[in-house]
């Protein structure tokens, strides 16, 4: 079911909702990017939205797919990303959550999701959310049958206005059950630069919305960090690489 499922949804000429980078990395961070990509299938259009609110906030983590790429380079980490738009489906999102396909977001209509029904919602789990879980597991699978470590790295961006409010953070650090130890660490290392606003569990917290990291580390004991990122911070290739450069240390440092 799930393999006629994915073929009716993505062509065999379109992008796998899965690129790995540097899946050799020798580094103990695994880097995931739930949101890096804002692609949507063909069999999908029209979707109904239009490619600048495609490149907005609501499409995508801007600046996430670069920032993971810099970061695999630099850490020689292994960097799972998603291709496809959070509204097509948000892979941080449980299969069977309302929002991981959301009628409306920061309220803009997604007329394709108004009327989705129940297979049109499988085709979509089955063709993307599926394959990238999967492969974010079996990695973790295989690293445990090779006694390798493994800490979860969640690269996420935020807007920096919601619903009118000016979210002062520069960077969050989301944590809240499982091993929570090494997000906290990691948090403690960034307020101790002292020349940065750091959210603690801001401007989100990491609570039953989430999915990716609560499924893949909490059961498990893993170490995990997710981080979010200002998006205005990311608008460049320097600053990018200035968070890089922020990120290696404080992870490193954290370890």
């Amino acid at each position: 079911m799930s393999d006629r499922l994915d073929r009716a949804l993505l062509g065999i000429d379109e992008p796998s909702p899965v690129r790995i980078v540097n899946p050799n990395g020798r580094s103990p961070f695994l880097l995931i990017g739930d949101h890096a990509g804002n692609l949507v299938p063909r069999a999908l259009e029209p979707f109904g939205v239009t490619s600048p609110d495609l490149d907005r906030h609501i499409g995508w983590d801007i600046g996430i797919a670069t920032l993971g790429e810099t970061l695999a380079t630099m850490l020689d980490a292994t960097f799972i990303a998603q291709r496809y738009s959070r509204l097509v489906v948000d892979c941080n999102r449980a299969p069977d959550a309302e929002d991981a396909m959301p009628a409306v977001s920061d309220g803009t209509p997604i007329p394709a999701n108004a009327s989705l029904d129940a297979e049109g919602r499988a085709a979509r789990l089955a063709a993307i959310h599926t394959p990238y879980q999967a492969a974010i597991a079996a990695e973790l699978a295989r690293r445990d049958a090779a006694r390798e470590d493994a800490v979860l790295v969640a690269l996420h961006s935020f807007t920096p206005v919601m619903r009118g409010f000016a979210r002062p953070w520069q960077i969050g650090v989301l944590h809240g059950g499982g091993d929570e130890a090494y997000a906290r660490r990691v948090l403690l290392a960034l307020e101790a630069r002292g020349d940065l606003v750091v959210g603690d569990n801001q401007p989100y917290a990491m609570d039953t919305v989430d999915f990716t990291i609560p499924h893949h580390a909490f059961a498990a004991g893993r170490r995990y960090v997710e981080t979010e990122i200002r998006q205005d911070l990311l608008k460049t290739e320097a600053q990018i690489h200035e968070w890089a450069d922020l990120l290696v240390t404080v992870l490193t440092a954290a370890l």
